[in-house]
């Protein structure tokens, strides 16, 4: 049992760092750029991981195809998809993108069927897929009228960013990387950072340093905690726990985003944006039951187990 609470633990405090990152996005938006918060993020990061990586290790370079592909992958589609995320938030209140995050281990099953030759989808999986989009859909709720109005313009963007994170999840997973994980992340995130930066550069954003007091603990939070912290929580529960129930903190981030979301910013969550959420978590366990019941009845064992 004592492994179990120090499960649940990790798991609540990730959540709550990943929960509280779009409370940071969203400060950090009231001056700066939003592709160049992008890359600040990912430059604080990149260098705790990878002076970890080289302190704790030897084996930090990326040598090899299979290294070098995962890092391509997680560079472009992890990490530099994030700036969807960032120009989307301009306009989405941070509890709504939170909640939009809930579809990322549906959109990872997706991209596995067609680039993982391993995965395989039944027709009820199907209905899983689909009332997931179904989902999305209640909490985008486009309005044919103004198709281009800034709200729904940024749900599509962070739409695009789930997208591009579950892929980049999914092409790191193919590439079978030997590189240990802070290396691996640290590399992708140097190489996201550059892409983000050279991106802003090409939009013409205005270059500014976060200088601001709010600015400053915004890229701080988000670097140190939210990022480079919250990295190896995750990678511990994955480790010990397994993807299924570690994908499962998607569901309680958008919780914590959309508490703090109404209590700091006085944001607003209408109904139908909760229901598409819940939609959405179900058909998560429609998608995922076979498996949702064997990690059920693991559980029931390592309770009978701690009772005798």
């Amino acid at each position: 049992m004592d492994e179990r609470f120090t499960t649940v633990g990790l798991f609540a405090v990730l959540a709550t760092l990943w929960g509280l990152s779009f409370l940071a996005i969203a400060v950090g938006l009231e001056s700066l750029e939003p592709v160049l918060f992008a890359a600040y993020r990912y430059d604080v990061a990149a260098v705790l991981l990878l002076g970890y990586a080289l302190a704790r290790t030897t084996d930090w370079r990326p040598v090899g195809a299979a290294n070098l592909g995962a890092i391509l992958g997680g560079g472009l589609f992890l990490v530099a998809g994030n700036a969807f995320l960032f120009v989307g938030q301009q306009t989405v209140p941070s509890g709504v993108a939170a909640i939009m995050q809930s579809l990322v281990p549906i959109v990872t099953s997706l991209w596995a069927l067609g680039l993982l030759p391993e995965e395989r989808v039944s027709a009820t999986g199907a209905v899983g897929i689909l009332l997931g989009f179904l989902g999305v859909g209640l909490i985008v709720r486009p309005d044919p009228s103004n198709l281009l109005g800034s709200d729904v313009v940024g749900r599509v963007l962070v739409f695009l960013q789930v997208a591009s994170v579950a892929l980049g999840g999914v092409l790191v997973q193919r590439a079978k990387p030997t590189l240990g994980n802070a290396a691996l992340s640290g590399w992708s995130m140097l190489l996201g950072a550059i892409i983000l930066h050279v991106t802003s550069l090409a939009l013409g954003e205005p270059f500014a340093l976060p200088t601001s007091p709010s600015a400053g603990a915004a890229v701080a939070y988000l670097g140190v905690f939210a990022t480079a912290i919250a990295f190896f929580i995750y990678f511990t529960l994955l480790e010990v726990r397994g993807a299924l129930e570690t994908s499962l903190v998607a569901y309680l981030v958008p919780v914590v985003a959309t508490v703090v979301g109404v209590l700091v910013l006085d944001e607003e969550i209408t109904a139908l944006t909760v229901v598409g959420f819940l939609v959405v978590f179900a058909g998560f366990l429609v998608l995922k039951r076979r498996a949702i019941a064997g990690l059920v009845d693991e559980v029931q064992g390592s309770v009978g187990q701690a009772g005798d």
